[in-house]
């Protein structure tokens, strides 16, 4: 029998600030399991907005997505991880990732084996939250010699790690080493079942599935609203979302023909945003939401469409 995925919702991460905390206690309110907070660069830190959120509300897991690993420090990402796994024991999940390289590159970031890097970052980050003393292999990007953290700062409540990752080597690497992986949208049944073919899991694996979303009694309405967030899926980092669906090669043709990313989500047919997003009457989205999970997803996260995020996260709430 297929469980039912986890229910979250994205904090969105141009949300005014004065929205930011009350949008967190409304998702912790309307019943959703998770919240999920981004760390992308410009934007606010993912560490600080975890530890805002965590405080705020009193049930909810939240979720950080995603840490790229070669712009923080492994042993001081685990003292932050640590402080807030023991304040909030078993609320917190933390997502690592290589990042999106034209940012880490922009910051002088970007390192020579990413894949490696990454690999022994999530290692290495659990055996500091376990309690343990780490050494770094010669060679190694992280150059950690003797390196623990105090008895004192050790969570009771190890976080999971998740690789927010894509790529079918770093999707390996996932199954090797982490304890989820986390998807970014658009997540299709289809795709899922690719994505868990490479991650090729040995021991529970949590999958994580970002969404664009809107809900609306009138299905249509609901498609339009979704539409516009789906602009930036015809770019080629999205490709692997796309390939495993039968209308790719269309909608490849589609993005040739336009010439901006707006005229490519405007001319997008519905039948494909209703595929390409969580989107619809809330029938139509616990569908699909059931669908999700029976191609191996463990949580769905939930982006709100549209242009009020409050408004927006009120009619997902529906869902719960």
């Amino acid at each position: 029998m297929t469980r039912t995925p986890a229910l979250g919702v994205m904090l969105p991460r141009d949300l005014d600030q004065a929205q930011v905390l009350t949008f967190a206690r409304r998702a912790d309110d309307a019943g959703f399991d998770e919240v999920w907070v981004v760390e992308d660069l410009g934007f606010r830190g993912g560490i600080a907005q975890a530890a805002a959120v965590l405080a705020t509300t009193t049930r909810i897991r939240v979720g950080i997505g995603i840490l790229p690993a070669a712009v923080r420090n492994v042993a001081f990402a685990a003292m932050e991880v640590a402080t807030l796994a023991q304040l909030f024991p078993g609320r917190v999940d933390v997502g690592i990732g290589h990042g999106m390289p034209d940012w880490v590159r922009s910051v002088g970031a970007w390192p020579a084996r990413p894949l490696t890097l990454l690999e022994e970052y999530v290692t290495t980050l659990r055996a500091l939250l376990r309690g343990e003393t780490v050494t770094s292999p010669d060679g190694s990007p992280l150059g950690l010699r003797d390196v623990a953290l105090d008895p004192s700062s050790v969570p009771d409540v190890v976080p999971d790690l998740l690789a927010g990752v894509r790529g079918p080597r770093s999707l390996a690497a996932a199954g090797r080493v982490a304890d989820g992986t986390v998807l970014a949208e658009p997540v299709t049944p289809e795709y899922a079942r690719a994505a868990l073919a490479q991650v090729a899991p040995t021991r529970p694996h949590r999958v994580v599935a970002y969404e664009v979303a809107a809900v609306d009694d009138d299905g249509a309405a609901a498609l339009d609203t979704a539409r516009p967030a789906l602009a930036w899926i015809g770019e080629p980092d999205w490709d692997v979302h796309i390939a495993p669906l039968p209308f790719a090669d269309d909608f490849r043709a589609l993005r040739a023909s336009c010439a901006t990313r707006e005229e490519f989500a405007a001319r997008l047919p519905a039948g494909w945003v209703a595929q390409l997003a969580l989107a619809g009457t809330p029938d139509d989205v616990h569908a699909r939401t059931a669908a999700l999970a029976e191609a191996g997803v463990t949580s769905v996260v939930l982006l709100p469409a549209g242009p009020d995020p409050l408004a927006a996260l009120a009619s997902l709430g529906r869902l719960c």
